[in-house]
């Protein structure tokens, strides 16, 4: 069974046309799809690491852009 993905393929889609794409294969945005969600799992697991280093619960965007800044 394939797994839920978190990001909506039409928004995608729309915006690799905004930066020129005219027509768009499915599979070249479901791999976008799944290279943009490992990314976001990615920085959100390091960010968490930062939250719970710091004694606390909630991830900030403080978190995010200081994992941002070191990536």
């Amino acid at each position: 069974m394939a797994r839920k993905k978190a990001l909506a393929w039409s928004p995608v889609r729309d915006l690799m046309k905004s930066v020129g794409a005219q027509i768009v294969a499915r599979d070249a945005v479901d791999l976008l799809i799944s290279y943009l969600e490992d990314k976001a799992k990615s920085v959100t697991s390091d960010a968490l690491k930062l939250t719970r280093h710091s004694k606390r619960t909630k991830l900030t965007r403080d978190d995010i852009d200081l994992v941002l800044k070191m990536k």
